[in-house]
């Protein structure tokens, strides 16, 4: 059909779902205990905002139902492939997932918990394990020290501390 013969008051913004944390193609979705629970508690949230949604206007109903809809899409596919990693099982001398890291660059001492990308924030002292640090500590003991590079900068970084506290 033409657009000529289509009123303005039909055309719809289209919905905007925003996408989770990027996840590397082909890489394992790993996530800790702790970011499983949060995934499920997400779930609720979004399912119990579905349930109360007190919108009138029929088009406003339908956009905010078809946003929720999408929200939970994409949780549903993170939940199906979350691969929980239970942290007592983790080498305590070695940094892998799940590890809290202590260490120290440029002078500064830093601890990060590494998670999995939907679990990570910075603010709340979490890294993802896809993420270029990271990378750098995996595999990594207390007392190593190696160069990490951050574009065409290297930062020294020592290895203070591993722990696995849940």
């Amino acid at each position: 059909m033409s657009r000529g013969f289509v009123k303005e008051s039909d055309q719809e913004e289209p919905i905007i779902i925003p996408p989770r944390a990027s996840l590397p193609e082909g890489q394992t979705n790993y996530v800790t205990p702790e970011g499983k629970r949060l995934l499920e508690k997400e779930k609720q949230q979004l399912e119990l905002q579905l349930a109360n949604i007190d919108i009138k206007d029929d088009t406003e109903r339908r956009r905010e139902v078809a946003k929720i809809d999408g929200l939970l899409h994409l949780l549903f596919e993170r939940l199906n492939s979350a691969h929980v990693i239970n942290l007592e099982q983790q080498p305590k001398d070695f940094v892998r997932f799940g590890a809290q890291v202590k260490f120290k660059m440029n002078g500064k001492t830093l601890k990060f918990q590494i998670v999995g990308v939907d679990e990570a924030s910075v603010k709340d002292q979490k890294i993802a394990f896809t993420s270029p640090l990271a990378k750098a500590l995996t595999s990594k003991k207390e007392g190593d020290c190696f160069t990490f590079n951050i574009g065409e900068k290297s930062r020294p970084v020592e290895v203070l501390e591993i722990s696995y506290d849940i």
